[in-house]
């Protein structure tokens, strides 16, 4: 198995975890969805994200899905593990095994329920990045963790020498341009609002983690390869209204994990429902959900 030193950059997936029947992990199509997302041009993957399911899985499911992701990769893109956890020393054994199994990092949300303040969570981040030696992605999510951490919080944290990049998904596109104002080449800042993707690749972030990657790799892409690559803007600007209807309804429907699972089936890459508490997409919302990805090329059915 190889592995990536590369800087991170592009479109990073926040890999589903597919699932069986029964609700049993499903290795192969994990291993086979890897090799669709790396096929389809994607520049990196983030197992056990949000949209990953990682809450819902056991200690011994998340090394299953990093061993599988990794293996499936095989160093041709970085894969940046999600390591989060309630406490501080879960957090610690999951960033070291990702380390250990070869992961060229770590995405970090601040602990959720415990709602520390910020003395707390500095110290908190302090002692990952002294357990580790691989690239921390900090991921401020607010609406998820309960704790949002600030641009002038997160650029204290580039203090610490392994916080290199933040995905930040707070919504808010100020928080962007701040983090990159304060941080300068201090941070890598990815996008973590699909919304709003192609305002962030205009004023210089680095990359977008997308969950709605999972169903329209491609189009993620080649959205990367428009705007920041070739700086065609009107190019880029026609395949993102294209690519708006499912984002808009996936960030705001409230069901994103359900929704990204029922879309990757209806494009022929079934991977499974969610896993409980979390229920499948019922029948009513499918009719919503193929209206918006037949607004797009790829989500067309073939």
């Amino acid at each position: 198995m190889k592995t990536t030193t590369t800087r991170f950059r592009g479109i990073f997936t926040a890999l589903v975890t597919p699932m069986k029947a029964n609700g049993d992990i499903h290795p192969l199509k994990l291993e086979r969805f890897v090799e669709h997302q790396i096929s389809q041009g994607i520049h990196g993957l983030i197992p056990l994200g949000s949209t990953g399911e990682f809450y819902a899985l056991t200690p011994a499911e998340r090394q299953q899905v990093l061993e599988i992701t990794l293996a499936s990769a095989n160093g041709r893109v970085p894969v940046v593990a999600g390591a989060n956890a309630a406490s501080t020393r879960e957090v610690v054994a999951f960033a070291q095994q990702a380390e250990q199994l070869g992961c060229a990092g770590v995405l970090l949300a601040a602990p959720y329920y415990s709602l520390p303040t910020p003395e707390e969570l500095f110290a908190h981040f302090r002692t990952i990045n002294d357990a580790i030696n691989i690239p921390i992605m900090l991921y401020n999510y607010p609406g998820r963790t309960g704790v949002d951490m600030s641009p002038q919080f997160i650029a204290s944290l580039t203090a610490l020498h392994n916080v290199r990049y933040v995905k930040e998904s707070s919504g808010e596109m100020a928080r962007m341009t701040t983090l990159m104002r304060l941080c300068g080449d201090r941070l890598g800042v990815f996008c973590g609002c699909d919304t709003l993707a192609l305002e962030s690749f205009v004023v210089g972030a680095l990359g977008w983690v997308g969950g709605v990657a999972n169903v329209l790799p491609a189009s993620h892409a080649k959205l990367y390869e428009l705007s920041v690559v070739k700086k065609d803007h009107a190019a880029a600007l026609k395949l993102f209204f294209e690519m708006l209807p499912i984002l808009e309804l996936m960030e705001g429907g409230g069901k994103y994990t359900q929704w990204v699972k029922a879309a990757c089936a209806m494009l022929g890459r079934d991977v499974g429902t969610p896993r409980q508490p979390l229920c499948a997409a019922a029948k009513t919302e499918l009719g919503a959900l193929r209206q918006a990805l037949r607004q797009c090329a790829e989500g067309k059915k073939p």
